[in-house]
């Protein structure tokens, strides 16, 4: 008998690094991305979600190994490293990266997308805005002898890097841009020229699940693809109020999804679970050891019942200092 979708999930891995790795292919699904482009990268507002589609490159590029192969030319990705090496300035990955093309002006975009858990400063040990910095400058420098060649600068490629933050607070829903300006700060200049070929992008996504809804629709519609709701209902949603079509994959990515988070949680309790248990099973034996210590016991006599050097140690401890506190 075939193996279900959720056995296979079981057995391609061990921990929650699966779910991340769901998401990015999620998110690289074309429907997903035509609507990210469309609402957030300002070329592209114009435009059809249908011609968008048919505006993105067929070498979308995600940076870890898929649960399962692409299966629809509607929402097809690619499973590669994504991987930016310089010689002498290290390596960088990508979540998702791929090209987009507007004909009728003749602009190919190079565009990069990544799913940041969290924006903190003080969890991240970094400022996210120099880290986006840092991305576009060196998507803008590995183009050098693949979009361009010797000094023809002008042949340089819009690049976009998108940042989708998922650890705001329910007043924070909100979609932010990084741009390179050019100002004249002394005399006058005519026709100063657009900077436009490096954009970062940052959308600010809700953690609580009940907050309102966004009234910004690529926000909205991010929220609901990436909850924890029923996969039922959140196909509903996706197809009745952002127009999406169930492919078979991007189906089956929502399933997958919703199956990882139900894991995910019950890991989570019984793990919570045992270590509370673990933790009250351990406060009743040094309990126990305080009482006999009162009771005049001698050390040796408490550990030939059972009890360690340690539990004997951090309860001889503990007891001195509620004696000290009492005081």
């Amino acid at each position: 008998m075939a193996e279900t979708n959720l056995a296979q999930v079981i057995e391609m891995t061990k921990d929650a690094s699966t779910y991340d790795t769901n998401v990015k292919y999620l998110l690289a699904d074309k429907q997903v991305l035509a609507r990210i482009l469309k609402y957030a990268v300002t070329e592209f507002q114009d435009m059809e979600i249908g011609d968008i589609i048919g505006s993105i490159g067929n070498d979308i590029e995600v940076g870890t190994r898929p649960l399962d192969a692409g299966v629809s030319n509607l929402g097809r990705v690619t499973g590669t490293d994504t991987e930016d090496n310089v010689p002498g300035e290290g390596k960088i990955f990508y979540d998702i990266r791929f090209q987009a093309f507007i004909r009728e002006m003749e602009m190919k975009f190079l565009v990069n997308i990544e799913a940041q858990k969290s924006s903190d400063p003080g969890r991240l040990g970094y400022h996210l805005e120099n880290r986006i910095i840092f991305y576009l400058a060196r998507m803008i420098s590995a183009q050098k002898q693949t979009e361009f060649y010797h000094s023809d600068y002008d042949s340089l490629r819009r690049v976009r890097s998108i940042w989708i933050c998922m650890d705001n607070r329910e007043n924070e829903d909100s979609i932010e841009e990084i741009v390179l300006d050019r100002r004249v700060v002394f005399g006058n200049k005519i026709k100063v020229r657009d900077v436009d070929l490096m954009k970062g992008i940052i959308i600010n996504i809700r953690k609580n699940a009940d907050a309102n809804t966004s009234q910004n629709i690529l926000i909205s519609m991010l929220e609901k693809l990436l909850s924890k709701m029923d996969v039922d209902r959140k196909k509903h949603i996706l197809m009745e109020e952002y127009g999406m079509i169930m492919s078979e994959e991007l189906e089956r990515r929502l399933q997958t999804m919703c199956n990882l988070s139900e894991i995910i949680i019950e890991e989570g309790l019984r793990e919570g679970m045992e270590r509370g248990i673990e933790q009250g099973r351990k406060k009743e034996r040094l309990d126990t050891i305080r009482r006999m210590l009162k009771a005049g016991m001698y050390k040796e006599q408490i550990i030939s019942l059972g009890y360690s050097e340690e539990e004997f140690a951090e309860s001889e401890n503990a007891e001195a200092e509620n004696i000290l506190c009492a005081r």
